[in-house]
């Protein structure tokens, strides 16, 4: 079997930048940033975001209607308003 075939297997420091929650877990990344935490140092790797700040993780997903989109749907596929709903009973 080769030598140096697999990285290096480590414990990272992973920071979310979105909420600043920092958690140790193992990796073979190779990041050349150091950071102490709960008193040791790990070399620390910077993520937009994990399950700390995702939407579906979180429970805060929310629909933005930014272009008025479900306006115009509703207007173009409706349906029938009430009024007209009376008028044929």
């Amino acid at each position: 079997m080769k030598k140096d075939g697999h990285p290096q297997y480590q414990d990272v420091l992973f920071h979310d930048t979105a909420t600043g929650t920092r958690f140790v877990c193992g990796s073979t990344l190779q990041p050349e940033e150091t950071e102490e935490f709960e008193g040791q140092t790990y070399p620390v790797y910077k993520v937009p975001i994990s399950s700390a700040s995702h939407p579906f993780f979180t429970g805060s997903q929310q629909f933005v209607d930014s272009e008025g989109r479900v306006d115009k749907f509703r207007k173009r596929y409706g349906g029938k308003s009430k009024k007209q709903d009376d008028s044929a009973s």
